[in-house]
């Protein structure tokens, strides 16, 4: 098992900036990737981005690359989401996720947290 746990979620104004925080522990030695989906009410969980762990590639929605950065730090377990020049459509509650096979959806997530940027 792999638990995630998020932080950093809030609100900001339009062109601000958050950083969201991503804390992985339990069998962190099997994780593949981790990375970050959002969602809003009614609607489907949207990819974001996603971080190989050992070969550190990584992988963008069309919607966010140029804005958002994904990076980690091994040791700490951990993997952060950098939101810059945040736009209103990019609220929604984002989630931590993490896969532990090569291919395929993640099989582990986190309970979320919530971003709102206001016009």
């Amino acid at each position: 098992q792999v638990q995630l746990v998020e932080s950093g979620g809030g609100s900001v104004q339009a062109g601000g900036s958050l950083r969201l925080s991503c804390a992985a522990s339990g069998r962190t030695s099997r994780v593949d990737t981790m990375g970050w989906f959002r969602q809003n009410p009614g609607k489907e969980r949207q990819f974001v981005s996603a971080i190989n762990w050992k070969d550190e590639t990584t992988s963008y929605a069309d919607s966010v690359k140029g804005r958002f950065d994904i990076s980690k730090d091994n040791a700490k377990n951990m993997v952060y989401l950098q939101m810059n020049m945040l736009k209103p459509e990019d609220t929604a509650v984002y989630y931590c996720s993490a896969r532990t096979v090569r291919s395929g959806p993640p099989n582990y997530w986190g309970q979320g947290t919530q971003v709102t940027v206001s016009s």
